[in-house]
């Protein structure tokens, strides 16, 4: 078979599985059917805006459906009456039932954004950085009726950066997977099968989908996993905290020794490059922030920020709440 007649269906959403949908249809294969969540309300507008896979199969000219779900017989009709060799999948947001999963004659393959069973669920990218996690990766999997526990096709590893946040990571992670699947369907094109190997009985976690409160800074936790948890929430939610009753958005920070002890979430020192504040339950670690973002303004150095509000050393940061902070 050449690559131009396996037809390929695609069902993602976000801008992650976007890339792989453009690099599946620039190397040719033929994609009849794209499956892609519902416009929604997005932004301080709350306009309706179309997921970035289905506004990229637009430009395509590809065929999409966004059904809300494809749990009744209803809702997958207009999908299964598309014959298909296989089906990809990249962050879908729907569970496929066993209709979905048995429709293409080669099953439906998986861009899973860690190296499994590591990391199974919602938010890989975001748990393999708060975690501290040094090598992450993009599993090609043969999707079965289970949370991502379908065998492997193919793995590609990435080391995590010592300074990486979750979108630089996301960024690399997508074009990893892009050109993963795209190999993985030039060797069924050629082969015409494809071998999978079972996930390893050890070692599964769970990624854990991400809420607000996740990102709520607690000073009593160390400087190093106050690190990890500001560039593991970049740029969505947002590690964030209080100050003076006033939420505050944390960007960029970075452990460092501390000059002396304070309480925690107490500020120690301002210089014109950053914010000290003690960490840890006997506040002898440190965290210099130096960008943040207050409730409706834009994003300044942290230094900035504390001299327009007058914050000097003895103020005092409490922990984030689920309240907003934009």
């Amino acid at each position: 078979m050449v690559i131009g007649t396996l037809r390929v269906g695609f069902a993602g959403t976000p801008a992650f599985a976007a890339r792989a949908l453009d690099a599946i249809a620039r190397a040719g294969f033929t994609i009849p059917l794209v499956l892609s969540q519902p416009d929604r309300p997005k932004g301080r507008g709350l306009a309706v805006e179309a997921p970035p896979v289905k506004a990229l199969a637009d430009e395509l000219g590809l065929r999409v459906l966004q059904p809300v779900s494809l749990k009744s017989e209803a809702g997958r009709a207009p999908a299964l009456d598309v014959a298909l060799d296989v089906l990809v999948v990249a962050a879908y947001g729907l569970i496929l039932p066993p209709a979905i999963l048995g429709w293409p004659r080669h099953g439906c393959l998986n861009i899973h954004a860690s190296i499994l069973p590591r990391w199974r669920g919602a938010a890989p990218i975001v748990r393999a950085i708060e975690a501290g996690d040094r090598t992450t990766g993009i599993t090609i999997m043969q999707m079965d009726a289970g949370l991502d526990t379908g065998p492997m096709i193919d793995v590609v590893e990435l080391p995590i950066r010592d300074r990486e946040t979750a979108g630089t990571l996301h960024d690399r992670l997508a074009e990893a997977g892009a050109q993963a699947i795209v190999a993985v369907l030039g060797r069924l094109a050629e082969a015409g099968t494809l071998r999978a190997t079972p996930q390893p009985a050890e070692g599964a976690t769970y990624a854990a989908k991400v809420g607000r409160s996740d990102a709520a800074i607690d000073w009593t936790r160390d400087a190093p996993t106050l690190d990890r948890q500001v560039r593991a929430f970049d740029p969505v939610p947002g590690a964030h905290a209080r100050c003076r009753d006033e939420p505050v958005k944390i960007w960029r920070a970075q452990p460092c020794a501390a000059t002396r002890a304070g309480a925690p979430g107490e500020v120690t020192a301002v210089d014109p490059g950053a914010l000290t504040v003690a960490c840890g339950a006997d506040g002898r670690t440190a965290l210099r922030l130096l960008e943040v973002q207050p409730a409706g303004g834009r994003r300044m150095t942290a230094a900035a920020w504390a001299v327009g509000r007058g914050i000097g050393p003895g103020a005092r940061f409490g922990p984030g709440t689920t309240g907003a902070a934009t």
